[in-house]
């Protein structure tokens, strides 16, 4: 079984951004919702430590998907640019899955607030990421 674990930076309305790092210390951005007290389709999930297991996703096809997450089904890790507070005027490519990047960096957003900040190359990261772990089951702890 591989390990990795997520470090989360403090989160904002643009998101919840962190590093994970492998068991081998290949490293990759990460992108959550922002915290909203664990609600589904709204926020990050809680920090703990969670089994990940290969599915065959009907919308992102074969990518890991959290086993027994209090609360929650279905948080997959997958690739999306944008993980802000819809609600606040954000977008969000993410109902409380993790999309992985290899840059953070601002993307243009409709409306007044103009730009929001990101994972980049997510496919890029994603790719790398799932040939690096073969797709064995994925012992993932997030911290933050």
């Amino acid at each position: 079984m591989r390990k990795a674990t997520i470090t989360r930076s403090p989160s904002t309305d643009q998101g919840t951004f962190g590093t994970l790092m492998l068991d081998d210390g290949t490293a990759f951005h990460s992108l959550e919702l922002p915290w909203r007290h664990n609600a589904r389709g709204m926020s990050c999930v809680p920090p703990g430590t969670y089994l990940f297991k290969q599915v065959d996703s009907p919308k992102h096809g074969a990518c890991y998907m959290g086993v027994d997450i209090p609360g929650r089904s279905a948080i997959e890790i997958h690739a999306a640019n944008y993980a802000g507070d819809v609600t606040l005027g954000y977008r969000s490519d993410l109902l409380g899955c993790i999309a992985l990047g290899k840059e953070v960096g601002p993307l243009e957003i409709p409306g007044p607030l103009g730009q929001q900040l990101c994972v980049l190359r997510s496919r890029v990261a994603i790719a790398e990421f799932e040939a690096n772990t073969g797709l064995e089951d994925l012992e993932l702890t997030i911290v933050g």
